[in-house]
């Protein structure tokens, strides 16, 4: 059989999740998730420790293999053993937690050796990419620095702009606000804010609800490895249906409201 490559085109989705489970031995992560993004789509995933939604975003691009179900990104089944998951991941931006930036090369370094080896550019060709995509993030000024030299907030936006300079059709961010210290957060957001004015298919693991409610198109809520519920984000941050839903909003809104004990947090994501 041939390889299989991503066929993007208008009837299908950029991403599209059936049936998907996940587990950890006998720890059942993810329990059945349906899931469609379409294309030009800004999706925030929230919910408590151990619901599952970091598992779920770094099973989109087989970072983690499912147990079971479908995903196709780009028309490609990732969980198909013929697909070449290399080159359908060129076209899927990821951005961790973590920064994950080499610390021996400057932020325009960190942005040009994936294009160079993965897409094959020139040097001079990845590097016109690079300054434009870290002029973007406001670093027209850090190209030259290494990352220790640069603040938390600066890494993550150094981290965008390398995700970008891939040229994606979808971003996924696990998280990426939460290593930062809370003056540092603005600016990434910031960023993220212009990719989805500027049409980026997005996936958001975030525990900021301002940004979900403002910025993305539509919210889910997890809990226990399962979609409570979803919809448009300022509707279900505003006025959720589900008690579940109420409780989680209302502790991160208001982290003195109510006791731990009443989440039931026990597991990692």
């Amino acid at each position: 059989m041939s390889a299989l490559t991503p066929t993007f085109s208008s009837t299908e989705p950029p991403i599209r999740i059936t049936g998907l489970h996940k587990s950890f031995g006998d720890n059942e992560v993810l329990r059945g998730i349906d899931l469609t993004v379409t294309q030009g789509e800004v999706v925030c995933v929230i919910g408590p420790s151990g619901s599952g939604k970091s598992t779920l975003l770094r099973c989109v691009n087989l970072l983690e293999k499912p147990t079971s179900g479908s995903i196709k990104l780009l028309g490609a089944e990732m969980t198909d053993p013929d697909v070449e998951l290399n080159q359908v991941r060129t076209h899927v931006g990821m951005v961790f937690q973590s920064f994950n930036l080499f610390p021996n090369m400057t932020a325009l370094g960190n942005c040009t050796i994936a294009q160079r080896k993965v897409l094959k550019r020139s040097k001079a060709e990845a590097e016109a990419i690079a300054r434009k995509n870290l002029e973007m993030v406001g670093l027209a000024d850090r190209m030259d620095y290494a990352p220790a030299k640069l603040s938390g907030g600066q890494q993550q936006r150094v981290a965008i702009a390398r995700a970008l300079s891939m040229d994606p059709k979808i971003m996924l961010f696990d998280e990426p606000t939460a290593a930062l210290d809370p003056e540092l957060v603005g600016d990434v957001l910031a960023v993220m804010r212009d990719l989805a004015q500027a049409g980026m298919t997005m996936m958001v693991v975030t525990h900021e609800m301002a940004f979900a409610r403002d910025v993305s198109d539509r919210t889910i809520f997890m809990d226990r490895g399962v979609i409570v519920e979803q919809g448009p984000s300022a509707q279900l941050i505003s006025n959720p249906r589900e008690e579940r839903t109420r409780i989680f909003l209302k502790r991160v809104l208001d982290p003195t409201h109510i006791a731990d004990s009443e989440l039931g947090e026990t597991e990692p994501d």
